[in-house]
């Protein structure tokens, strides 16, 4: 559900103080294009889809991503739904990114956790039916991390729009009490705010090869503050406001493609393994 969308805005601090930024990685030995990674504090926290547009939707946890990025004074302002686009958090959070344009979307989220390889986990079921098995590998791409999927809809005929939320850190890194304080305070129907910086790919295989052959829109959601309330809402099935600042220079997307998450975010949600239209 979409609650509401600000207006794109001028976000960040120079690249080279920004805690989170977006990068090429390093010239690989027999050379070809750089990876495209999410870097925190300065070192590689998560693979990105290939910039290609034509390669498998991807986010894969590295080594960098060990830590939270939370604001702790804004914990009490963010332990209530927002009514909107909070200016005062959008710049805390913004703060810690590199400069660029970014657009607020105020979400609802029912998350759903997914351990990779187990049931529900989209790179092994719709991605590997459009893209098949890695050709070298004979494997589905993996993730390296619990994440969890929130809403999938149909774009058009030949497009689908699946939006995932992936924690900086695993959930098992989580501290039991304060998830057990988050699922008394929900069982009793309050909904926290999480926030998140995203990225939203759009990816398509060149050749039609596959089963069920469209594009995939990933709309990849990476949380800064609301590990905790995450998990605690997918432990009971409830849900939480997510506030995200959706990275527009740094996406596999055009600027139409951005405009439209509005009104599709705010389509219902497709039942669970329901399948694209054609």
């Amino acid at each position: 559900m979409m609650v509401m969308t600000g207006d794109p805005r001028r976000l960040g601090v120079p690249v080279a103080e920004a805690r989170l930024r977006f990068e090429a990685g390093p010239q690989e030995a027999e050379g070809g294009p750089r990876r495209r990674l999410l870097a925190v504090d300065g070192e590689p926290a998560f693979e990105l889809s290939f910039w290609c547009g034509s390669c498998p939707f991807l986010f894969r946890r590295l080594a960098g991503a060990r830590q939270t990025l939370s604001t702790a004074s804004l914990r009490e302002r963010l332990a209530e739904p927002l009514p909107g686009p909070d200016d005062g958090v959008i710049d805390a959070f913004g703060a810690l990114l590199p400069e660029g344009d970014y657009l607020p979307l105020l979400l609802r989220v029912e998350p759903r956790l997914v351990v990779p390889g187990q049931e529900g986990d989209y790179f092994s079921h719709e991605q590997v039916d459009t893209w098949g098995l890695d050709q070298f590998w004979g494997l589905p791409e993996y993730p390296h991390t619990p994440y969890y999927r929130t809403f999938e809809t149909v774009v058009d005929d030949d497009a689908h729009l699946y939006e995932f939320v992936v924690p900086m850190v695993p959930p098992t890194w989580n501290d039991r009490e304060r998830v057990e304080e988050y699922v008394a305070q929900m069982r009793q129907g309050k909904v926290p705010t999480a926030v998140a910086v995203s990225t939203l790919d759009l990816c398509q295989p060149a050749l039609d090869l596959s089963t069920d052959y469209y594009q995939h829109w990933g709309l990849t959601h990476f949380l800064l503050d609301g590990h905790h309330k995450l998990e605690a809402a997918a432990s009971v099935g409830r849900p939480v406001q997510l506030l995200s600042l959706l990275a527009l220079d740094e996406s596999l997307a055009e600027a139409a493609d951005h405009g439209r998450l509005a009104a599709l975010r705010s389509q219902t949600r497709l039942s669970r393994g329901a399948r694209r239209v054609r």
